[in-house]
């Protein structure tokens, strides 16, 4: 007989039809009624046991986790909360789950706890909402780039160049790391490493992106980046996804509509097609909001958040102007900015643009045109010569979520900015070719997917957004 799902069952009006389904328990109670799950919702269905004509032995292996295979009848269930149960005619366990031994009870546990059972705890309401919602996600991103034009491009894992110029980038080797060959300088010497040169594990798959695009148009990755950043912050992880879209031609303004267009439709997919997950974790996140001081709540629900930025247009603000507002807030001239604005050509931080998400525009925010000297080597110079062509998305409850450029098309202005910043020509000859043969003007952002999903599922640490994360000293799993 052909199993259905439990998703299936719950929106199925074929009473008293004989249904299969397997699945995990949840509860299991007065030896009576078993709450299933399969994972394909975040809802179960209730089967209920005829207890006096079921083996004791059989009843006493029905625990938590355990999972089951069920033959039965649907019908229209006569308790609150489900419009829909199964009658069991055949109950068969086909993989036990010892209660004594069992970490994750039906009872609440910190994201803590959880996090040192990752293995496990998906088997809870949260996560596998958090990772039903993130699988949604990644399919919205796939689904409009497709529709859009766009050419998927495989970036390469292992590199040689530091997009970032950041330099906290993990190493890759095949020496054996106590008989490393030196130089005569005294140091590694690379050139005889698998490579046949000092190799890394990417932080971005922007620059080769970029020579795609200028061949294919239109061009995204979406793939694992790492940075060796030893920070055990909320935020931060050393393993993440990152999607990075590089258009041929477009400039800026082009950039912004791209990104704004992009969010909307990604989000507007997962609010059409995860309704129960995202039911619940708003209701997760009230409740957890009622736990914390009044002046550290949030003004807006995650349903409500989601909508703010899916419904409202964007504000495109320079960075000077977003400055002098920053400058003459109240907050500002009350020293309640825990980073002070002072002078202009300051990095903003995340308390900033919040302010002006929340605070100041009550609306989603583009910053463009920042300072050269905090912004990478590759983004356009503007005419002013100490701005250039930058943006970044902001968000409210979090801040930044995407940061992209115009990208500097003109060898002459690009090799100088390399120059100023030491970057070696030598080692981005490929990059700079693209600038010799068909330069145009063209743009691009990038997106930390985990960023997205935090700011989409509600949850408080990026940690709890990905399935095994990898943060410092913590490769478990």
């Amino acid at each position: 007989m052909k199993r259905s799902s439990v998703k299936e069952l719950l929106h199925s009006d074929k009473f008293l039809q004989e249904v299969h389904v397997k699945g995990w328990v949840r509860t299991f109670r007065s030896n009576r009624f078993i709450a299933l799950n399969d994972g394909s919702t975040i809802n179960n269905i209730q089967c209920v046991v005829d207890f006096e004509n079921t083996e004791e032995e059989l009843l006493k292996r029905i625990t938590t986790s355990a999972a089951v295979s069920i033959t039965g009848t649907l019908t229209e269930s006569q308790g609150k909360g489900q419009s829909v149960e199964i009658t069991v005619t055949k109950l068969e366990i086909l993989g036990d789950s010892n209660p004594d031994e069992y970490p994750i009870q039906p009872k609440k546990h910190s994201l803590e706890f959880l996090r040192e059972n990752a293995h496990l705890r998906i088997r809870t309401n949260t996560f596998s909402a958090v990772m039903r919602v993130r699988s949604a996600l990644s399919f919205g991103v796939h689904k409009y780039f497709q529709e859009n034009g766009f050419n998927y491009v495989n970036t390469p894992i292992i590199t040689g160049s530091d997009a970032e110029g950041a330099g906290e980038m993990f190493h890759v080797s095949n020496f054996d790391t106590n008989k490393a060959p030196l130089n005569e300088a005294g140091e590694i010497d690379y050139t005889q490493d698998f490579f046949g040169k000092e190799t890394n594990l990417t932080v971005s798959g922007q620059l080769e992106a970029e020579t795609y695009a200028m061949a294919l148009g239109k061009v995204y990755t979406f793939g694992p980046t790492f940075r060796a950043e030893n920070s055990n912050t909320t935020r931060h992880l050393a393993e993440f996804w990152m999607i990075e879209p590089e258009v041929a031609f477009n400039d800026l303004d082009a950039n912004m509509d791209l990104s704004e267009d992009f969010i909307k439709s990604v989000l507007g997919y997962v609010l059409e097609n995860c309704k129960d997950d995202l039911a619940f974790l708003d209701n997760r996140l009230t409740q957890e909001e009622k736990t914390k001081p009044q002046a550290e709540r949030s003004e807006m629900g995650l349903l409500e958040k989601l909508n703010f930025v899916a419904n409202n247009n964007f504000k495109r603000v320079s960075y000077t102007e977003a400055f002098d507002i920053l400058r003459n807030s109240k907050p500002n001239k009350k020293k309640k900015f825990q980073f002070p604005i002072t002078e202009w050509g300051v990095d903003l931080q995340s308390e900033h643009e919040r302010y002006l998400v929340e605070k100041h525009f009550k609306c989603p925010v583009i910053l463009f045109d920042y300072p050269a000297k905090i912004k990478a080597f590759y983004m356009r110079l503007n005419d002013d010569g100490k701005t250039v062509r930058a943006m970044d998305v902001l968000f409210p409850g979090i801040g930044e979520m995407v940061g992209g450029s115009q990208r500097e098309e003109r060898l002459d202005v690009l090799k100088a900015k390399m120059a100023d910043l030491n970057i070696d020509e030598e080692e981005l000859w490929w990059y700079l070719d693209t600038r010799k043969f068909g330069t145009a003007v063209h743009s691009g952002f990038g997106l930390g997917f985990e960023r997205l999903v935090l700011f989409t599922t509600g949850m408080s640490n990026i940690r709890d957004v990905i399935p095994f994360p990898r943060t410092p000293q913590n490769a478990e799993f």
